[in-house]
């Protein structure tokens, strides 16, 4: 995706609310309620207090607005989607020998994060199939 945002954009290093509502197609003031219910979302702001929005900010909005818009994502699911995106999953559990007793059983793998984890990637995957394709 951001390959093939860098060629819409500009070449800026910041975007205005008003650019980017006008990029993106979200109203101003979803983008602004969207920085409270997401905390990747974090524009900076100047010293006149206006966001300053990153690129790498625009390609998150695109990816709530894909989320919510078209996957029918709710906010909390697509907060905890992309909190699942960015946190690398846990290390797998070495069983360990106790002393003079036999190996623990080794613990379960969580379905649920495995079923997210298949699917982000099956997602990534028909992206990269489209992107190739046209």
């Amino acid at each position: 995706m951001s390959q093939q945002l860098s060629c819409e954009l500009p070449q800026k290093l910041f975007y205005r609310i008003q650019e980017v509502s006008r990029i993106t197609g979200i109203k101003p003031y979803v983008l602004r309620y969207w920085e409270t219910e997401f905390s990747a979302l974090k524009p900076e702001k100047g010293a006149n207090d206006q966001r300053r929005y990153r690129p790498e900010d625009i390609e998150l909005v695109l990816r709530i607005k894909k989320l919510l818009y078209d996957e029918k994502f709710t906010i909390a699911g697509a907060r905890r989607h992309l909190e699942d995106a960015t946190v690398a999953p846990p290390a797998p559990a070495v069983p360990r020998r106790r002393a003079a007793g036999p190996l623990e059983a080794p613990s379960r793998p969580n379905l649920g994060t495995i079923a997210r984890g298949l699917n982000l990637v099956r997602r990534e995957l028909i992206e990269l199939q489209a992107f190739l394709a046209g």
